[in-house]
């Protein structure tokens, strides 16, 4: 053995074995807390600070989380948690559909009017009964759009295709409009994402969404920054309150130019003539004419599907950049 062979030799005899990542050999002193025979009250004490909200660590404290003045981070939390696995998911661009939670499929809107109908004929005749049915019946009226939106759904699921294209339907992940787009996707055999809010009463989403990419988030502006983030076009169909709202702050970051223009599509023509009346507000002279060409009209899935593709050609720009 040469002599730096021996040197070698003899300092890894003497070096010590590499530690245990995790566990030692001996316990350090906090590894238990303080005994009993030691001082009866330790005991108590340190079960009292373990119970203390204070010990809570912060990240998995929800009523430290929940407190006002930490209202910065859960906004950020509601920002960072989607934004991220969007972009693990490899989700880049998407269509957005909202429309009605009562718009059921055209079975289901037909069995409520005929249990109304039904109800009436066995003499519950009331003025309240003659309503409701009167509105299950302009429910199942309309409830040909969930066909539509589910058509739609699966265009543009095909388009996605299993392996992706980096393109996804986007809705807020309720039943209704929103259940038929995703469930065209799901039809195809192509992800599609759901973006729930919390609410102060139970609710759950549709079963069409990709389960990876459905989120529920706390607040609604973070919501609506998620809908628009990666949107390529903005699909509305027949709704209320929540399709109002969200319809009306697309065209009014566009009107303003906060956002870049897109498609905006408004589905069903004769229920948005009646729902709001844009020529009259141009009249009026609270909108411009301009103003008033940041939407329009379809009816069938393949007639929103090929205005969008020619308006990004109008527009000379990419549909998928």
């Amino acid at each position: 053995m040469s002599q730096s062979d021996q040197a070698s030799h003899r300092q890894t005899a003497h070096m010590p074995a590499p530690a245990h990542p995790s566990v030692r050999r001996e316990p350090l002193p906090w590894h238990q807390p303080k005994p009993g025979h030691e001082d009866p009250r330790a005991p108590a004490q340190v079960e009292a600070i373990l119970n203390s909200p204070s010990y809570r660590q912060a990240d998995a404290d929800v009523d430290f989380l929940g407190r006002g003045d930490t209202r910065g981070l859960r906004l950020q939390l509601d920002y960072l948690k989607p934004e991220l696995l969007l972009e693990e998911h490899g989700i880049a661009h998407t269509i957005v559909v909202f429309g009605s939670t009562r718009i059921c499929e055209p079975d289901s809107a037909r069995r409520r009017v005929e249990a109304l109908r039904h109800q009436l004929a066995a003499g519950s005749d009331s003025a309240a009964l003659r309503g409701r049915l009167a509105i299950a019946e302009r429910v199942l009226a309309n409830s040909h759009y969930y066909d539509v939106a589910r058509d739609f759904g699966r265009l543009v699921g095909a388009a996605e295709g299993a392996h992706g294209r980096r393109l996804a339907i986007v809705t807020g992940g309720g039943p209704g409009i929103m259940e038929a787009a995703n469930r065209g996707a799901y039809d195809a055999g192509a992800r599609s994402v759901g973006l729930n809010i919390t609410l102060p009463h139970e609710q759950f989403p549709n079963p069409y969404i990709t389960p990876e990419l459905c989120f529920r988030l706390h607040y609604f502006a973070l919501r609506k920054l998620h809908f628009l983030l990666r949107a390529r076009a903005l699909v509305a169909f027949p709704g209320g309150y929540g399709t109002f709202d969200e319809l009306f702050e697309a065209l009014t970051l566009i009107q303003s130019r906060k956002i870049a223009p897109m498609p905006i599509i408004l589905v069903g023509e004769s229920y948005w003539r009646r729902a709001f009346d844009p020529d009259f507000l141009v009249s009026e002279g609270t909108i411009d004419p301009e103003d008033r060409e940041l939407f329009w009209f379809a009816e069938t899935a393949a007639d929103i599907w090929r205005d969008i593709a020619r308006w990004y050609d109008l527009a000379g720009q990419p549909f998928m950049p």
